[in-house]
């Protein structure tokens, strides 16, 4: 039977392994995708899909504009997810979201 240590070194070794490979196939994928492109004339655009740098920075999208701004705190809110405290308890006291709305 194997000691701990013996295990803890075979699996650093298999992982060290496994990045290496990962960052070999990844570089030939990338060339061969590189060689179609230009044998047939293609650029990023024509994938339809967003570069790389643009997906990686926020897969679910960029900042959205404020729609709702409390003019006493300076406090806003996109309209997206759940209303904010402070909207729900102005709303809850009577007055209208359309107050609220940035113009």
């Amino acid at each position: 039977m194997a000691s701990l240590q013996d295990l803890l070194d075979r699996k650093a070794a298999l992982e060290k392994e496994i990045e290496a490979t990962r960052r070999q196939e990844r570089s030939d994928a990338i060339s061969k995708v590189k060689a179609l492109m230009t044998q047939y004339g293609l650029s990023v655009a024509d994938l339809g899909t967003k570069p790389a740098a643009k997906a990686a920075k926020g897969g679910k999208g960029g900042k959205v504009a404020a729609k709702y701004r409390n003019a006493a705190t300076g406090d806003t809110w996109s309209g997206r997810g759940l209303q904010p405290k402070w909207l729900k308890a102005a709303l809850a006291a009577g007055r209208k979201i359309d107050e609220f709305a940035v113009k």
